[in-house]
């Protein structure tokens, strides 16, 4: 008799160099269509992570080649503690701070840009915008958020910073084609993109569920899961899309967590068939 049972991949952590921290997992100004978070129908949820979880997690994980920590979500910077992260996180590491621009103006980026030069370390910006025409990105993201983002990456620019732009490719466009479309976007704020600064990223469909394709089961370059981890409220992770989720759950903290994750998720799927990292920064692919 054949056993036709199938057996998901086990992905193991090879290295802890990005560590992941989610400020909030509901908190966020804007509801996008192609979000993977389940948000609830009321926009006021504060679910915020303690200061005191994020300061035992550095603890932990001191031993570990942690590169870059992530501040994540939902909307990182609602969080009301942000400055005080952000600064704890630099003592650490550079911190990469992941978000959609809306709360980044001239102000802001002239702050953040005196609190990276109290540190050693670089703070990174990822920008979500998920669309070069405004009308079409406003239309899966929020009214106004193109102009936001693009906002944020004017006065972030005019600090010093260079943000990556992360685009999840909704309307499935050329990459050749959305690269050179969003340089001339950013061409009229005097930011000269380069490729390594367009991260275009598949968006997870979650009104169709996908069955498991064989044919991507061993054909990628990199995955999140293996060098990366999440810490929550709630534990630690193994990526960002599965926060939360306890098919992802590695443990409670960085004193006893797993280092290996099965890839049997509609979302392990996504990363398998994009065969790259999706959430963490590829550092050797920057243009010097």
């Amino acid at each position: 008799m054949t056993n036709t049972a199938w057996q998901a991949n086990v992905a193991r952590l090879k290295e802890l160099n990005n560590l992941f921290i989610e400020m909030t997992a509901k908190s966020c100004n804007q509801r996008c269509k192609h979000c993977y978070i389940d948000f609830p129908m009321y926009k006021k949820v504060e679910d915020f992570i303690s200061i005191d979880i994020i300061k035992n997690a550095l603890n932990d994980t001191t031993k570990d080649n942690i590169k870059c920590i992530y501040l994540t979500g939902a909307e990182p910077m609602t969080h009301p503690d942000f400055n005080a992260i952000l600064r704890l996180c630099l003592k650490r590491c550079s911190v990469c701070i992941c978000t959609n621009g809306s709360f980044i103006n001239e102000k802001k980026a002239r702050f953040l840009k005196k609190v990276e030069g109290e540190s050693d370390n670089e703070i990174i910006f990822k920008i979500s915008i998920d669309h070069y025409n405004e009308v079409k990105n406003d239309d899966i993201r929020a009214r106004g958020s193109f102009r936001q983002a693009v906002f944020a990456v004017k006065h972030l620019v005019k600090y010093g910073f260079e943000p990556i732009i992360v685009c999840a490719n909704y309307y499935k466009e050329s990459e050749e084609n959305l690269y050179n479309q969003f340089c001339e976007v950013f061409s009229k704020v005097n930011y000269s993109l380069d490729n390594s600064h367009l991260q275009v990223i598949p968006w997870y469909d979650r009104n169709n569920k996908e069955e498991f394709d064989e044919n991507f089961k061993n054909n990628y370059k990199k995955l999140d899961c293996e060098t990366s981890r999440v810490i929550t409220s709630k534990g630690v992770y193994s990526c960002p899309f599965l926060s939360d989720d306890y098919r992802g759950r590695c443990g409670s903290s960085f004193r006893d967590y797993s280092d290996k994750c099965s890839l049997e998720t509609d979302f392990c799927q996504t990363c398998l068939k994009y065969g790259n990292r999706i959430f963490s920064i590829d550092f050797e692919g920057f243009d010097k």
